[in-house]
């Protein structure tokens, strides 16, 4: 068995919950800070650990993820979109891997620029 522990640190990543509305427009989750990666699973039912990230998607929305369960090689224009905001991001998907009506999901997410929080140096302007 492996095991891999995060503790969620003040600007830098976030791990939670999001319950899905089943709308092409999703909920929109709270982080602090613009994700630079993120990963989110369903929990209430079998699917697949979305990842994104800004390296390879660069618009909005994000739709080119891979599968943390699988060797698959990356997805690109997928149905199960997300935008990456300032703050948070937003699920711009109605499906069910994502965003299903009533359906628990966890997600973690990592930031692109870490800004404050304890021990952490706040990221210069340009």
């Amino acid at each position: 068995m492996i095991m891999y522990a995060f503790a969620e640190v003040e600007g830098f990543s976030k791990f939670g919950s999001y319950t899905g509305n089943g709308s092409a427009d999703g909920p929109f989750i709270w982080c602090g800070f613009r994700p630079a990666f993120l990963m989110i699973k369903r929990t209430n039912s079998t699917g697949n650990w979305w990842m994104y990230d800004t390296v390879r998607d660069t618009i909005q929305p994000m739709d080119s993820t891979l599968n943390a369960n699988t060797t698959g090689a990356e997805l690109t224009n997928r149905v199960e979109k997300v935008d990456d905001l300032s703050n948070g991001f937003k699920v711009r998907s109605s499906d069910i891997e994502v965003n299903a009506s009533g359906g628990t999901y966890i997600f973690m997410a990592f930031a692109e620029h870490p800004f404050g929080g304890s021990n952490v140096a706040p990221v210069p302007a340009r």
